[in-house]
């Protein structure tokens, strides 16, 4: 979250937690604005431009249950654009994508998108 608010304090960052700890952490880390549960992921994910977050959001019972059914298929069946980032918690590994720390994947993150920003 802060490396993005870094890359351009212009763009509006939601923070969207399956709990409450979640949500905290990233409106920490600079969100605009926060909400949490299932209803907030889906009602978010509908006017968002840009869906960020680890591979596990799409994948339904993920991240040990916290995604469920509903919040997977908002995710997934959503217009915007998603940026997803390969964690190993989550149900789902994608073969051929190197490991790297968390700090290398939001670098490549704030890279995406300043690319979806030129196609603007």
């Amino acid at each position: 979250m802060e490396a993005v608010r870094r890359e351009n304090p212009a763009w509006e960052v939601i923070a969207v937690g399956t709990n409450v700890a979640a949500t905290t952490a990233m409106l920490r880390a600079g969100a605009h604005g926060g909400a949490t549960g299932e209803n907030a992921a889906v009602y978010n994910c509908g006017d968002a431009d840009v869906v960020a977050g680890p591979i596990g959001i799409v994948f339904a019972n993920s991240m040990f249950g916290e995604i469920s059914p509903t919040i997977a298929a908002a995710v997934s069946g959503c217009r915007a654009k998603k940026l997803l980032i390969p964690v190993k918690r989550c149900v789902g590994t994608v073969v051929g994508v190197a490991e790297k720390p968390l700090a290398a994947y939001f670098d490549e993150l704030c890279a995406a998108l300043r690319e979806l920003e030129k196609d603007c």
